[in-house]
């Protein structure tokens, strides 16, 4: 063995030291590398506090003597070279504590480990995948989120669906199964949640011991790099889920690495999270800032991931342990600006996602201006307001009419993502079809309505894996979906509806072009709340782009509901939730609407329309464009959208 060869320079150390080493997992963990006589594998690790650091593995019998790490630096970094390839074999670091106490620690830089309840790293290579999107990589630099469509569905891998024998589906399976369910749908996202290796299954992956790891679950890091150029090449962006505000307890994680607090807080009460029984990262010490940032970059580069939605961003923002008064964490607050404008920086079509449930300011402004950098937040109040409106008896949503109406107060103040997640239905809270109240057609009814209402409502779009078809049970993350609901008749009609909705919202540029700006939206009625009704304009960029909406929130069908509308002329209804095809009853508008010159509502003009019992209904103006045709001649036509496959909307 030699340590003279393929060591770090000063420079890295004082940039690791610092925090500043934004590719620290290059010269960290287990690398083959190589000179013009041999190969040999370099073993690097930060252990500032221990009295010695051997390496033990499968290719020493797990017998760390002779393998003895050198220390670098006061700040102790750690290395060794190996006179082998050791591509494959498993290891762990065998620590002394400065006590006289000796632990084996799972490398915080491995880029696989064995499979759990195992928890030893493996040697791997991550060089070995070509890939083959760089068409995808090329448009998604030539994008600009805030006006186009977002549409994502979030997946639990381990419980979309499951083999017959009750294994998971691997990343070559997956990818062979999911891309074309989702492309099937529409979404132009998939959202994975955590896939940082973990211990335990009943953690989600929200409890992580290797962040450079991803799960051993499902298949190698090269089969996921695979999952995720397929889903390159047929159009789908890939967002995971990322937690870097705390990690688990587990001996051979990061937890007492060296002996000492190393990654967390030193003082129990900023570093204990009760609620989780999880550690929370000293976001103030540089090496741990080295090892979050470039763990951001790492599954930019080496995965080529589209985005971050990082989990439990107020567990950063404050403190915990605080009860009801809350106190701003410094630390917390300039590692989330460092990121996001690292990260900036290096890809600013990178999509940064915070789920944010305080109302701290600016989250989505630029860090350079003072804000916290995220590209999107989650609007967790509309969507606590909106299932508490929706779970309230029809007969009483009078009484609770501002949970509707409160969230277009802010709705622009920051870049929001609208969030239907795997969070609102666990733990007893029941799916979101079955919190619908009523009788079985009524609970479909609603949920048509709910899932139209979040379409038309300013804001980039989120679905749990199984709201697509009404899934009836609360998730189960040890089962797969109950996909044979779509046996039924109902379940069936509820896919299509979700199928149709999509459709209708990426070719319709009024729902999304100004999701951001107060330009894209105006109130008609707002204030009925004797029958629950309400009806809302959304606008595009260019001004002949305008949908108007109206959402009934109660049982009852009007035969001539009259209502303002701001231009003259025919109008017609292109999409309506009571369409017998969804499962509705049919109370639909066939035939064209022609506006007449009385003022309503506050507008210029009005009509008057049929509306369907918890009914969402979309209408625009008719409008009148040249179409030729092969003989020479010109033709008017009206048309409500296109109908041909991924069109915008004109």
């Amino acid at each position: 063995m030699t340590v003279n060869t393929f060591l770090p320079t000063d420079y890295q150390l004082h940039l690791f030291h610092e925090g500043n080493l934004f590719q620290s997992y290059q010269l960290f963990g287990a690398h083959i590398v190589s000179d013009s006589h041999q190969q040999y594998t370099r073993f690097c690790v930060w252990a500032p506090n221990a009295f010695q650091v051997r390496l033990a593995g499968d290719f020493n019998n797990w017998d760390g003597r002779g393998y003895e790490l050198q220390r670098m630096n006061e700040e102790g970094i750690w290395i060794i070279v190996v006179d082998q390839d050791l591509k494959g074999q498993t290891y762990k670091y065998e620590i002394t504590t400065k006590s006289g106490e000796t632990m084996l620690k799972a490398d915080p830089f491995a880029f696989y480990s064995e499979v759990r309840p195992n928890t030893a790293s493996v040697v791997y290579s991550l060089n070995q995948y070509k890939w083959h999107d760089s068409q995808w990589m090329k448009r998604r630099s030539d994008s600009n989120s805030l006006s186009e469509p977002i549409i994502i569905y979030e997946v639990h891998l381990g419980s979309w669906r499951i083999k017959q024998d009750g294994s998971y589906l691997t990343y070559k399976e997956l990818a062979e199964e999911l891309i074309p369910y989702v492309i099937e749908h529409g979404f132009t996202h998939i959202e994975l949640l955590p896939l940082v290796e973990h211990p335990l299954d009943d953690s989600w992956g929200y409890q992580g011991t290797g962040y450079y790891a991803v799960t051993s679950r499902y298949g190698e890091p090269n089969e996921f790099k695979y999952f995720v150029d397929q889903c390159h090449l047929n159009g789908i962006g890939v967002i995971l889920d990322w937690v870097p505000g705390h990690f688990c307890k587990d001996a051979h994680g990061l937890y007492r690495f060296d002996g000492t607090h190393l990654y967390s807080y030193e003082h129990a009460a900023d570093r204990e999270n009760i609620v989780w029984g999880t550690a929370n990262f000293d976001l103030g010490k540089g090496e741990v800032q080295s090892f979050l940032i470039s763990n951001a970059l790492f599954w930019m580069n080496e995965f080529h991931i589209d985005g971050f939605r990082m989990d439990a961003v107020a567990n950063i923002i404050y403190w915990p342990n605080t009860g009801d008064e809350k106190r701003e964490n410094p630390f917390g607050i300039h590692f989330l600006k460092k990121l996001n404008q690292v990260i900036e920086q290096y890809d600013p079509h990178f999509l940064m996602i915070g789920e944010d449930s305080t109302e701290f300011p600016h989250a989505t402004a630029p860090a350079r201006y003072g804000g916290l950098g995220f590209d999107y937040k989650w609007n967790m109040g509309w969507m606590n307001d909106v299932l508490e409106y929706m779970q309230t008896p029809p007969f009483a949503r009078s009484h609770v009419h501002s949970k509707i109406t409160f969230s277009l107060l802010y709705a622009f103040s920051e870049n929001f993502m609208l969030p239907f997640s795997h969070d609102e239905v666990v733990h007893g809270k029941k799916s979101l079809l079955d919190k619908m109240p009523g009788n079985y057609w009524e609970k479909f009814a609603q949920f048509r309505l709910l899932l139209g209402y979040m379409f038309a409502h300013p804001g980039k779009k989120l679905l749990f894996m199984g709201f697509e078809f009404g899934q009836f049970a609360e998730w189960k993350d040890k089962d797969q979906l109950d996909w044979n609901l779509l046996d039924y008749e109902m379940h069936q009609r509820m896919n299509l509806y979700v199928k149709v909705l999509i459709q209708v919202y990426k070719r319709t540029k009024a729902l999304y072009e100004l999701d951001h700006l107060p330009d894209g939206f105006e109130w008609i009625v707002v204030d009925n709340a004797e029958q629950s009704i309400f009806t809302f304009i959304r606008k595009g960029k260019k001004e002949e782009d305008l949908l108007i909406f109206v959402c009934n929130f109660t049982g009852v069908a009007y035969t001539d509901y009259k209502i303002g509308v701001p231009a003259p002329g025919p109008y017609r209804e292109i999409f309506n939730s009571d369409q017998l095809e969804f499962g509705g009853s049919g109370v639909i508008n066939k035939k064209t609407i022609m506006a007449a010159s009385e003022p309503f509502h506050g507008k210029p003009y009005s009509l008057h329309l049929s509306i369907a019992p918890f009914g969402f209904q979309m209408l625009r103006p008719v409008r009148k464009r040249k179409e030729r045709k092969g003989n020479g001649k010109e033709k008017m036509r009206g048309h409500a959208f296109s109908r041909r496959e991924g069109e915008q909307a004109e």
